[in-house]
């Protein structure tokens, strides 16, 4: 009977979430309402911001508890994690992608390659930056970012 007395005076033990995010929310994300359907889009990486990507939505992490889950359709998602420079060979897909998203839309770029090509700027296959192929919403840099900065930015998203 003693561990039960235990768990009953206890109670609950978790950490207090970290404090929101500061900034404005873009205007896109306020129409959200909180929640947001996140889709991944490889757009020619080296695969650390995926693993980083991967590790946000772990348990340890936990992007979940903050309105952001993962889906694999575009049509179902409202926003693109995009990582990587974009290939020549992804350009076009991921156009189409961010196309079959539905509105209210938002694109973020995820990583140094993303934002500005890093180890691969001035590649012969590479295209440039998700920014010169679609419109980036929201920027993490990092190579790769680690996977709280990815949770703080899916944070200003839903906005908890």
């Amino acid at each position: 009977m003693g561990l039960l007395r235990k768990i009953r005076t206890t109670g609950r033990v978790a950490e207090p979430a970290p404090p929101r995010p500061d900034g404005q929310l873009p205007e896109k994300a306020r129409q959200l309402g909180g929640s947001a359907q996140v889709r991944c889009v490889d757009a020619g990486s080296c695969n650390g911001c995926e693993i980083e990507i991967a590790a946000a939505f772990n348990p340890v992490y936990d992007a979940e508890r903050y309105g952001a889950r993962l889906v694999a359709s575009p049509r179902h998602a409202d926003v693109a994690l995009v990582t990587g420079p974009v290939t020549r060979n992804m350009a076009e897909p991921l156009r189409r992608t961010v196309a079959a998203m539905a509105e209210p839309r938002l694109v973020v770029a995820v990583g140094d390659c993303a934002l500005d090509c890093g180890e691969f700027a001035g590649g012969y296959g590479v295209e440039g930056a998700v920014g010169d192929v679609v419109p980036v919403d929201l920027a993490v840099p990092g190579c790769p970012p680690e996977p709280a900065a990815i949770v703080a930015a899916l944070r200003r998203v839903t906005g908890r």
